[in-house]
């Protein structure tokens, strides 16, 4: 239980990460965190970013094989950027800007890859025993 709380924490933060540097490329993602409660609900929207990752996630990337062997893993990008293009949309702690659906996936995709490594790295450090 302490495990997955740390690693929600991880998730939280490095969508965090990841908002800042999109709003550094001038790209449409955003969380902002200004309160406890902004926080807490950020720890929600990665609840749910995890659920969606966790469930469409990896059945799309299952049913993808194929295409995923074509590009060489790349397609699994494709629908990480489409799950948190999708998480976005709830609006629980961090946001996409629609104003132009390009731009928006465009953002969701490099989010989505920000999102990945940060949490990656960030993950090296929690261990798996508590």
């Amino acid at each position: 239980m302490k495990s997955r709380l740390i690693r929600t924490i991880v998730m939280a933060l490095s969508i965090l990460g990841a908002s800042f540097l999109c709003k550094a490329f001038g790209l449409g993602f955003e969380a902002r965190v200004e309160s406890v409660k902004d926080f807490l609900i950020l720890l929600l929207g990665a609840i749910i970013l995890g659920f969606l990752n966790g469930t469409i996630g990896r059945l799309l990337k299952f049913l993808t094989i194929p295409l995923n062997c074509l590009t060489f893993g790349l397609f699994a990008l494709v629908i990480n950027a489409g799950v948190l293009f999708a998480a976005a949309k709830l609006k629980f702690g961090f946001w996409i800007d629609e104003a132009q659906p390009m731009r928006g996936f465009i953002a969701a995709f490099v989010a989505s890859a920000l999102i990945s490594i940060m949490s990656g790295l960030l993950g090296t450090l929690v261990s798996d025993d508590s």
